[in-house]
């Protein structure tokens, strides 16, 4: 039997998920100037891979016995692209340190399924949080 803590987690992984897949492609369609044409694609790709964690996680949700949430996480657009891409990097941080969480108790409750789901999530939020991260650099 899976716990209402784990449940939990899941559903706060995809209102997470859910809003920064809103989130990176609205800056995505509002980025301004040579710099933000630089990024624009990147926004774009990155928006697509997170909506796919939230169908990903939805769908292992659900298995378990859970309702997918449908609303997602304060979304915040940002009105220049240091500012999108400081909040980006952010939201990743704070999604990496959930995603730890989520992968401890569904260890600690045996649901490899689950932990191995988040292991591979864990590694493309890792991988986004690099490239905000190394995007600012440049800002």
């Amino acid at each position: 039997m899976v716990s209402k803590e784990l449940l939990d987690l899941l559903n706060r992984s995809i209102a997470r998920e859910l809003q920064v897949s809103i989130q990176y492609m609205w800056q995505h369609v509002q980025w301004r100037g040579v710099k933000g044409f630089a990024v624009k694609d990147v926004l774009r790709s990155i928006a697509v891979v997170e909506m796919k964690h939230a169908e990903a996680i939805a769908e292992r949700l659900v298995y378990l016995g859970g309702v997918p949430t449908t609303k997602p996480e304060p979304i915040f657009v940002g009105s220049s692209l240091k500012e999108m891409l400081e909040q980006d990097a952010r939201d990743e941080e704070g999604a990496i340190k959930l995603y730890k969480s989520v992968i401890e108790v569904a260890s600690k409750e045996g649901d490899v399924t689950t932990a191995h789901l988040f292991r591979g999530i864990l590694a493309d939020e890792e991988d986004h949080h690099d490239t905000f991260t190394t995007l600012l650099e440049e800002l």
